[in-house]
């Protein structure tokens, strides 16, 4: 799993960039709160069932360390702030959120219309 971290406002528009090349099927950012275990347990479960490879990238926010970008990626695409927290982003919108528990790559290939 290659995380890509975001630390700016220009990773941010990267990240929107990104979300509009074909080859993608979207892009990930996962929000992780690094003194959260619920944050931990979901970030445990992205790696141990990762199994996309460069059609969904996949972008690591720290937000105790980077919460303004947290707050702009919550006004930016019009989704609650939350932590832990998902977001697939397709075309400059967010396509699909999920938080705490509910992040899982199950749940990503299910939305997104993947097959395992």
């Amino acid at each position: 799993m290659d995380w890509i971290k975001v630390e700016s406002h220009s990773d941010l528009n990267k990240i929107v960039e990104e979300s509009f090349q074909d080859s993608n099927i979207g892009v990930a950012i996962f929000k992780h709160s690094t003194r959260c275990s619920i944050s931990s347990v979901a970030k445990m479960r992205l790696v141990s069932f990762w199994d996309f490879k460069g059609e969904l990238p996949i972008y690591y926010l720290d937000l105790i360390a980077f919460r303004d970008i947290s707050n702009l990626i919550a006004e930016q695409f019009n989704v609650p702030h939350e932590s832990p927290q998902l977001l697939i982003i397709k075309d400059g919108k967010c396509v699909y959120n999920a938080s705490h528990l509910s992040i899982s790559v199950k749940n990503i290939h299910s939305e997104l219309g993947v097959k395992s």
